[in-house]
């Protein structure tokens, strides 16, 4: 990176073939423990978002210091208590610790990184209190990615009162996509894209028992929705919400204000 940022400086290099060097930057290896993808959000506008799940509390610290060394930000999800605890040991004293118990998400910052507002706006719905957790997540990582988010939680459709007003405000307010999270029949997403003109993602949770129990039934019902608009991401995939949401949001606000600019002014 510093080699291509030199060549800039010096005039060897233009803008434009920097910009699509640093997009395929090589992963950097951590030993044997992992493969860190230090260039992802140069590349892709997602930051890596390191997988708890697997990992034994030494190896996730050991990989969260080395992304934290690397980006300045480590953002690990699906952490338990014990993770945790270990994690916060092995990070310097120095560095700002985030942790969203609901989400099971930490993230940690060194004093330098600082996240740069996109304009990106993003509206989170979630059906009940159940499907709060996964909510969480989408926000989270929508707001790492640089999206101001505004919530409603438990509005589903069991009562669909509940649910008007705070659509009306999110279209007031000029979202730029909405993430819709519904267990059970996963109605809430229907419902939400036969309402707005904006692009919704529809994601299903594991809440509900019985017949189409650990979010079958949400998912097969938000596939077969007939209200167009809606994508639908994996079951309980609050992480992969967030992230393809904010980049169809990001790159509406990129646009936004290169329309801005090149607007003649009166």
């Amino acid at each position: 990176m510093r080699e291509i940022l030199e060549k800039v400086a010096k005039g060897e290099l233009s803008v434009n073939k920097a910009e699509q060097l640093l997009k395929v930057l090589a992963i950097e290896k951590i030993g044997n423990l992992a493969r860190i993808d230090v260039g992802r959000e140069i590349r892709k506008g997602i930051p890596e978002v390191i997988l708890a799940e697997g990992k034994s509390p030494v190896e996730l610290a050991n990989i969260a210091v080395k992304m934290l060394n690397e980006q300045g930000r480590a953002i690990v999800s699906r952490v338990t208590e014990e993770q945790v605890k270990i994690i916060k040991r092995e990070l310097p004293h120095e560095v700002s610790i985030e942790i969203n118990n609901k989400a099971r998400v930490l993230v940690a910052k060194t004093k330098r990184f600082v996240v740069s507002k996109t304009g990106g706006k993003i509206g989170i719905l979630t059906g009940g209190t159940s499907d709060i957790p996964v909510a969480e997540e989408a926000r989270m990582i929508a707001e790492e990615m640089g999206c101001e988010t505004l919530i409603a939680y438990d509005v589903g459709v069991a009562g669909i009162h509940r649910l008007l007003t705070p659509i009306k405000e999110m279209i007031e307010d000029d979202v730029d996509v909405l993430i819709v999270v519904a267990g059970r029949e996963g109605a809430l997403a229907s419902v939400t894209a036969g309402l707005v003109d904006i692009p919704v993602i529809a994601v299903p949770t594991s809440t509900g028992y019985g017949l189409g129990e650990k979010g079958m039934s949400a998912l097969m019902a938000m596939l077969q929705s007939c209200s167009l608009g809606l994508a639908v991401v994996n079951i309980d995939s609050g992480i992969a919400a967030g992230a393809v949401a904010t980049l169809i949001a990001n790159r509406v606000a990129k646009f936004r204000k290169r329309q801005g600019q090149d607007s003649p002014s009166e």
